[in-house]
């Protein structure tokens, strides 16, 4: 028997009746069983998800309702313009391995990121050129480790959320979890909201990768991944260097089991600029807990970080610019600066990367960072060493492309304008390498640093090569050749 949609009279003044997909007004409710779903686990329910949203986006705009359920979705879903996907507490959209996703479009620019960059379709949500769409409630989309973590083949999705080009992106209080290659990534799209967005993806990879976009708003995210928790990104995808930025985020807890927690890149082909990041904690990284890497050109400033946690990274600050140049257009070789670290603590265990920056030579330094309230402890444990310049893979972003740094602590080459102020380092055990060594940079200020002493260390902070260095109120020993004092 055919069900009726009893449509509110304060909003349609109407009862609709007919053939189970049933009309509603600008911004009405769209129950997903009211037009097929099940909602038993077995049953694909793709199908009736997909009118549902026709539905809601043919009147106008509207909610699209999970009721506790679980739904599962063989097909890619299609998002539309003006249409909330809301999940009820209790509500579950599980994926399949039936390969029966949308195939990967092809993409022209394919050789100027990783395959899971360049191609959108094979998700189990997707969508191109939409305004105002959402993700609310208190339910679940899990991929059910059906998800690709690799290169999918025709048919299988590598992805939980996939969105190119949106204007008005709402993600808050659902969970994404099990997401194959990304749970979430957003690419060319501006004016995102999130609050409360948990997602889990510990044993696939990355949560949400935030590419070439602008105008964004994340507030008490939880993310636990394998690879990039929390990932700010610019590639070629799209065909166009496109930019990042005017992005907050506050409150957000944060771990990476093989990667990195809260970084910048390593895909940075546009620019980045106006990043405010406070109130986070990080529990875990096995390359960076906060990385800002420009490998591909872009010009990465204004980014302040404040108030932030690190337990258990391998390298807790890692900020580098490389030369692989994989962006279109002939791109040159990037910069990072106005860069400002505020009430920063971290402990750092495994690997042994010390907190690194490393600009590309001395016409592409990294510069105008400032370190205030900084207080990291690292492993230690290591005996004397030389002090020269370490090698570095130029196209590597991660911490291992610089071979074993001569300090414990800091290491610095090709940096300007870098200020260390009431700030320290510490190591869990005695260390024979100095605290901090500088290298072929300009205008650095230790100022009331303190650092733990090496019994067998020479001295605790080096300048080599270094125009314009102070070390200020502090007690520790300095051994500076070819450098000049401006203290």
């Amino acid at each position: 028997m055919k069900r009726s949609l009893l449509i509110s009279w304060a909003v349609a003044g109407l009862v609709v009746a007919g053939t189970g997909i049933s009309a509603a007004a600008p911004g009405g409710v769209y129950d997903v069983k009211d037009y097929g779903a099940k909602g038993n686990g077995s049953a694909n329910d793709s199908s009736a998800v997909d009118k549902a949203i026709t539905a809601a986006n043919a009147a106008g705009g509207g909610t699209v309702r999970f009721p506790s359920g679980t739904y599962k979705s063989a097909n890619t879903v299609h998002l539309k313009s003006n249409v909330t996907i809301q999940l009820d507490a209790g509500a579950t959209i599980t994926g399949s391995g039936a390969d029966t996703y949308d195939k990967p479009e092809s993409n022209p620019w394919d050789d100027y990121q990783d395959y899971g960059h360049s191609h959108f379709h094979n998700a189990m949500f997707a969508g191109d050129k939409l305004t105002n769409i959402g993700f609310t409630g208190a339910g679940t989309i899990d991929g059910g480790g059906n998800l690709i973590t690799g290169n999918p083949k025709s048919g299988e999705a590598d992805k939980i959320l996939s969105l190119t080009r949106c204007d008005g992106l709402t993600l808050s209080g659902i969970k994404l979890r099990r997401g194959g290659h990304f749970a979430a990534l957003v690419n060319g799209c501006k004016n995102v909201v999130s609050d409360h967005l948990t997602i889990d993806t510990a044993g696939d990879r990355d949560g949400w990768n935030i590419i070439s976009t602008t105008n964004v708003t994340i507030t008490n995210a939880a993310i636990a991944a394998n690879d990039d928790a929390l990932v700010f990104k610019s590639d070629y995808a799209l065909g166009a260097k496109l930019p990042n930025g005017n992005v907050t985020v506050t409150g957000a807890k944060l771990s990476a089991v093989c990667c990195n927690a809260l970084m910048f890149g390593s895909e940075t082909c546009g620019d980045f600029t106006g990043y405010r990041f406070s109130d986070i904690s990080i529990t875990g990284a096995h390359k960076s807990g906060l990385g800002i890497v420009s490998m591909d050109g872009a010009k990465i400033s204004d980014v302040h970080y404040r108030n932030i946690t690190m337990s258990g990274t391998y390298s807790p600050v890692m900020m580098k610019i490389g030369t692989r140049k994989r962006c279109g257009n002939n791109p040159g070789v990037g910069s990072i600066s106005g860069i400002t670290f505020d009430n920063v603590t971290g402990t750092h265990t495994g690997s042994n990367f010390s907190p690194t920056i490393w600009g590309a030579d001395s016409g592409h330094r990294v510069s105008d960072v400032t370190f205030t309230g900084v207080k990291l402890t690292v492993p230690g444990g290591n005996g004397t060493a030389g002090t020269g310049v370490p090698s570095n893979d130029a196209t590597d972003y991660n911490p291992k492309s610089i071979g074993t740094r001569p300090s414990y602590g800091w290491y610095l080459h090709y940096a300007a304008g870098i200020r260390f102020v009431d700030s320290s380092v510490d190591f869990g055990k005695d260390d024979g390498r100095p605290a901090s060594i500088v290298n072929n940079s300009s205008d650095i200020t230790f100022d009331h640093f303190t650092a733990e002493k090496g019994s067998k260390s020479p001295y605790d902070i080096g300048f080599q090569s270094v125009t314009g260095y102070c070390v200020r109120d502090s007690a520790l020993r300095v051994n500076a050749t070819g450098s000049t004092s401006d203290c």
